[in-house]
């Protein structure tokens, strides 16, 4: 951090958090309308959103600031605009990509990164892997993962400051914050951060608290959203719920994230859907996690217990148009409390 961003962080911790907000718009994830997005259906009420534009004329009207959304098969005039309707909308604009997964894959990363330039694009999203519970039976299989994903990031990495380009890594229940900050401290680059994801990390048995201090110092955006938490008999589930009604402690999160990086975009990642599982008392989960301790499961199951909420939200049953509905209640009831802790 520069002595300049250093000064600014620390006059930025001195002030109450709604004086730092004030000015501070909030952004959307995409991932926030994951029915309405491209979807395969047809409704007079709530159209899909074909495109970005579509989906940036609807947030304009909802008092979002950005939009952190893929730019994969996009063509320069697309681009071109999607920039001019950014300027026209004073809003800003954040991708997402795929990191190169192999040499012969840069043209097309380097091809997708170029396009997202000329859409006004400086920072992007990449997500490198799933729950790593689930998708790995093996240890030697997650190694593998690994490596290959620090492969990804290293080719990624001379693209990205060749453009002058920032990308954030997010901790996408794959890595362990540990895991991650390693990754980053090794590229040593301005040019690879974080995208800080407020909640994921509890599927991993960590304290997001903990997870958001420690990729604060190299955060390049956010993904901000509150989490329900339930006991089951395997474990416990977690489910987004609107900002300010789970168990997060947001408020104390962006003070962290502010004070670290305040030029940081907070963008709103709310998917409805139903809960997940998280069944970390099955001996399957831990085939990933040989050297975790004991002590993360039993602080994470009281803080579950302690935090547990009636019921989550369930989006099964409902029909098509009710799960839209929901979806855009849970962004706007989002929107809303987000406006109450700037003021």
């Amino acid at each position: 951090m520069t002595r300049r961003g250093l000064l600014t962080g620390m006059f930025a911790a001195a002030l109450p958090l709604h004086a730092v907000l004030s000015e501070r718009r909030l952004g959307l994830a995409i991932a926030s309308y994951s029915h309405r997005w491209r979807g395969s259906y047809s409704s007079f009420k709530v159209p899909p959103f074909k495109h970005a534009l579509d989906v940036m004329d609807h947030i304009r009207g909802l008092g979002f600031c950005s939009l952190q959304i893929g730019v994969e098969g996009w063509t320069l005039d697309f681009a071109k605009q999607v920039r001019q309707t950014c300027e026209s909308y004073d809003m800003t604009l954040e991708g997402c990509v795929k990191l190169p997964a192999h040499a012969a894959d840069v043209t097309r990363f380097e091809r997708e990164l170029r396009t997202a330039r000329e859409a006004g694009v400086r920072i992007l999203r990449s997500a490198l892997g799933g729950r790593r519970y689930e998708v790995f039976t093996r240890r030697a299989d997650f190694e593998g993962w690994k490596a290959n994903a620090l492969k990804s990031m290293a080719l990624a990495e001379p693209i990205a400051r060749r453009l002058q380009m920032q990308i954030g890594i997010e901790n996408h229940k794959d890595w362990e914050v540990a895991e991650l900050v390693a990754a980053l401290k090794g590229m040593a680059s301005e040019h690879m951060g974080a995208c800080v994801d407020t909640g994921n990390s509890l599927a991993l048995l960590e304290d997001p608290m903990a997870v958001v201090e420690a990729l604060a110092p190299y955060a390049v955006t956010v993904h901000l959203k509150d989490l329900a938490v339930k006991p089951y008999q395997e474990g416990f589930q977690m489910s987004e719920v609107p900002l300010g009604q789970g168990s997060l402690d947001l408020a104390a999160m962006l003070d962290v994230l502010i004070a670290a990086r305040p030029s940081l975009k907070m963008h709103l990642e709310m998917i409805t859907r139903d809960p997940l599982d998280i069944p970390c008392l099955r001996d399957s989960y831990w085939i990933t996690f040989p050297d975790k301790p004991g002590l993360d499961l039993v602080r994470t199951l009281a803080w579950v217990k302690a935090n547990a909420a009636a019921k989550l939200p369930l989006t099964i049953g409902q029909s098509m148009l009710e799960t839209l509905t929901l979806e855009e209640e849970n962004i706007r009831r989002s929107v809303t409390h987000y406006a109450q802790m700037k003021s």
